[in-house]
């Protein structure tokens, strides 16, 4: 994610808390398998206690969406096909904001109620542990987004011609129920119909589109496994441009009329940054590619959702080149916690030190010394990145500026070729899965033959302004 440039500086800030601290206690120490025959009412992490569930493992989502963009009514069927971790009598699915109409599972009807973010399903039958099993949820409403710890805005954000639909951290469950945290990734298919006129956006290749009776459906699918909050089926008025790139990647860009002069000289170069990434980082890991760019003045940031970043308003050169970065750091390789989100945000604003460093602009250290020179007052400091204490503060600027600092050190300690060889390991190690910091100070140490856990001691979990050599 990357903030609107329009914004003088990030303008998340943290306004009100998630859960009481007691809650979230007791909530992250039972975690995903809690005993007994019930899942967990969450994943167990302790920004976002109640985001996820324990229980089960989803495996594909298939959404079906109908949308009316003057009466701003969605109509859905969620289809989610998923895997038993344990017995279970009762499970949750995370959904808020939307009445649900009626709960199957195995086409059996099931018992639920809804719980605040949580919509609790008893199925008729027990399911076995292991046992796959299938819930279909329909509901409907007018969705609306939730606010954050920060204080800004995330999932179905209403916009004047659709929807700019962005779900990081916890957005994903104001428009379809789901195993809501990173942890349990899936693939997708998505039909969404809208008023003729409109497009409807989402993940992965456009398997089709039609029109009758004055709607348009589009069918989309992802077959890689991507986490609920990179989902997307943004919806508007929408300039269209497809073509397919010398590596065989399907390019798709949406853009708002509004935002197009803007935005084509710099989607322009998406298919070299795209080269230029895959260079560094390991091959591109999807089929498709592309862009989504609204006119969404009140959103205030750009999200990475999968393939095909969403963008609040026509993006720059670093702005591509960040979103970009994240298909790799965040999006193929993901998070199991939401306090290792330097390991998106640090990397993909590393990458755009690296860009300007090799095509004509400043270097990474000229970078690193002009954010060094602040002082330990300023906002840079005031928290570790790798572990930032709350969910209000995971967009801060310590964790993009000083995370990405954090690898600059890396880099100067282990020199070039080290460096670039951790990386490229990372990203096509972890591809389609899943890491953490421990796994990559162990994988920079391996590679590098040097202990470097007081580097990343000093510069992910010390407060205050580290001492620099």
């Amino acid at each position: 994610m990357t903030p609107s440039r329009r914004q003088p500086a990030r303008r998340r800030t943290a306004v009100l808390a998630t859960v009481p601290v007691a809650v979230a206690a007791l909530l992250g120490a039972a975690g995903p398998t809690a005993p007994g025959t019930t899942g967990a009412p969450g994943a167990g992490d302790p920004y976002f206690p109640l985001s996820g569930n324990g229980g089960y493992d989803v495996r594909h989502y298939d959404l079906t969406l109908r949308y009316d963009t003057s009466a701003r009514r969605l109509d859905a069927t969620a289809v989610l096909t998923a895997r038993a971790t344990q017995r279970l009598t009762r499970f949750d699915l995370d959904l808020t904001g939307l009445k649900v109409t009626a709960v199957t599972v195995d086409r059996t009807k099931a018992a639920f109620r809804r719980d605040g973010q949580e919509l609790v399903v008893t199925p008729r039958h027990a399911l076995r542990a292991g046992q796959e099993f299938r819930v279909t949820v329909a509901y409907h409403g007018i969705p609306k987004p939730v606010t954050d710890p920060d204080g800004s805005a995330d999932g179905w954000i209403p916009t004047d011609d659709g929807a700019f639909v962005a779900g990081e951290p916890q957005g994903a469950m104001t428009w379809f129920p789901a195993n809501a945290h990173p942890k349990d990734k899936a693939s997708y298919d998505f039909t969404i119909t809208v008023p003729e006129g409109r497009a409807a956006v989402a993940n992965g290749v456009l398997l089709g589109r039609s029109t009758a009776g004055g709607k348009t459906t589009f069918r989309w699918r992802e077959t890689q496994p991507m986490a609920t909050y990179l989902a997307t089926a943004t919806i508007g008025k929408f300039q269209v441009e497809r073509y397919t790139t010398r590596d065989g990647i399907q390019v798709y860009n949406a853009v708002d009329p509004r935002e197009a002069s803007a935005a084509a000289p710099v989607l322009k170069k998406l298919p070299s940054v795209l080269d230029w990434e895959s260079k560094l980082f390991g091959p591109y890991p999807f089929r498709a590619a592309g862009a989504i760019v609204d006119h969404a003045p009140d959103v205030g940031y750009a999200l990475e959702t999968q393939t095909r970043p969403v963008y609040d308003s026509a993006p720059d050169l670093d702005t591509l080149v960040h979103e970009s970065a994240h298909q790799w750091f965040g999006d193929s390789v993901t998070l199991t916690a939401w306090k290792d989100i330097w390991l998106n945000e640090g990397f993909a604003t590393y990458a755009e030190w690296l860009y300007a460093e090799q095509h004509g602009g400043r270097s990474a250290q000229q970078a690193f010394d002009s954010l060094y020179a602040r002082p330990a007052s300023d906002e840079l400091w005031a928290y570790p990145p790798g572990d930032p204490g709350s969910g209000g503060n995971i967009f801060g600027t310590p964790v993009y500026a000083r995370g990405a600092m954090a690898l600059h050190e890396l880099r100067r300690t282990v020199g070039d070729r080290d460096f670039f060889r951790i990386l490229r390991a990372w990203a096509t190690g972890h591809r389609g899965g899943h890491g953490t910091t421990a796994q990559f100070v162990s994988l920079a140490e391996a590679t590098s033959g040097k202990r470097l856990d007081g580097l990343f001691h000093t510069w992910l979990y010390t407060s205050g302004k580290p001492n620099h050599a």
